[in-house]
């Protein structure tokens, strides 16, 4: 079937052919004569490689390979230079080749959800243009911390992982605007998160998280979802009675190094004069939650 549909297309040599759900187990080579092809889709098929042929078609820029029997990644992809979009969810593989997936450097998005992969290979820093990166349903334990190269990439998908935690470098994804990481078993989250500055939504809903870093509410955020996370109810520390209230000489603490902050003010004149309150606020501490001073005087 699939060969009569490709014999009826060489005659138009059209840019886009849909294959999808033609129970196709071999591609035929004779797909390679088709030379302005730009869309390709074979999702929904029995699929386990690809012939060496299909590296020529350099005019492809989206395929679809998704629900198929690949269990790695085929080598032809490597000659698919112009490939921007590329699905591969619902197949059988276990690791990606680096040297492959390296290739394909216009790559903007890339759908490999529900696989069986174990790790991303480091290679994955060379998708120099990739936006939106999509690994759910996966095995993976851990993120390569290349992948933090990705100047990039605008979405980041990782969800029903085995993750345990995040690179450090995490903060270098600049461009980043929706990270979901639910459904793995992260305990804590990198400080380095609050660099992402364009970040607007973060799933970390069904993990292991008991804190937050300390400057997540500088973020720009306008979803958060983090359900189903054993997160502390109190405080770790209680150092005073929820009811009790805070002493005069503590008020007007606060007071003084807030107005200390105003260039012209009158405080900031006066305090020259009484240097045991200059040794005394320089005390000061800064809340990690609302950022502003306090002392503890008051616990005296």
């Amino acid at each position: 079937m699939a060969d009569t549909l490709l014999l009826r297309a060489l005659k138009g040599q059209p840019t886009s052919v849909n294959l999808a759900n033609k129970d196709i187990e071999t591609v035929p080579k004779i797909i390679s004569k088709l030379y302005r092809l730009q869309n390709l889709q074979l999702k929904n098929n029995k699929i386990r490689e690809l012939p060496k042929e299909f590296s020529t078609l350099r005019t492809l820029t989206v395929l679809n390979l998704g629900n198929n029997k690949l269990e790695v990644l085929p080598e032809a992809l490597t000659g698919l230079s112009n490939l921007e979009v590329l699905h591969l969810f619902g197949n059988n593989m276990q690791q990606l080749d680096g040297k492959v997936i390296g290739g394909l450097k216009n790559l903007k998005f890339l759908n490999i959800n529900n696989n069986k992969l174990k790790s991303l290979p480091s290679a994955m820093n060379k998708l120099v243009h990739i936006q939106h990166l999509s690994v759910d349903g996966n095995q993976l334990t851990s993120l390569p911390s290349e992948l933090c190269a990705l100047s990039h990439l605008e979405e980041l998908h990782v969800a029903n992982n085995q993750l345990t935690s995040l690179p450090l470098e995490f903060g270098f994804l600049a461009k980043l605007k929706k990270v979901h990481l639910q459904k793995n078993k992260i305990k804590e989250l990198p400080e380095g998160l609050s660099k992402c500055s364009n970040l607007q939504v973060i799933d970390v809903a069904g993990n292991d998280l008991r804190i937050f870093p300390s400057e997540l509410h500088k973020m720009p955020l306008k979803e958060l979802y983090c359900e189903e996370n054993p997160l502390l109810d109190q405080l770790p520390v209680q150092s005073v009675q929820e009811d009790e209230v805070l002493t005069l000489k503590e008020l007007t603490a606060r007071y003084i190094v807030k107005q200390l902050k105003e260039r012209w003010s009158f405080m900031r004149r006066a305090i020259r004069h009484y240097p045991d309150i200059r040794d005394m606020l320089a005390q000061a501490s800064k809340c990690a939650l609302c950022g502003g001073a306090f002392l503890n005087t008051w616990l005296e």
